[in-house]
């Protein structure tokens, strides 16, 4: 669990002002993002490890079920390539 999850070089989070959510723009890609999701990727700078990224989540949310989701979905971008 070491490991300090980044956004991949060619992947941009950005904010969709049309729509009102966040995009995860890549090349020849979108991804639309709904939830938290956005926030949970604004949290993977490189710095934070899957840990602590979850003891800030859960500060913030303490009744959300962090411990169990967010791992799966950090994961789940990492097999996409979209997080490395």
């Amino acid at each position: 669990m070491s490991w300090c999850p980044v956004l991949a070089p060619a992947v941009v989070l950005r904010p969709d002002r049309v729509r009102g959510t966040d995009l995860l723009v890549m090349p020849e890609r979108v991804a639309v993002l709904r939830g938290a999701a956005a926030g949970i990727l604004g949290l993977c700078d490189g710095r934070r490890t899957v840990p602590g990224i979850l003891a800030e989540l859960t500060a913030r949310f303490p009744e959300a079920p962090v411990a169990e989701e967010v791992p799966e979905f950090l994961d789940l971008l990492r097999a996409e390539g979209w997080l490395r």
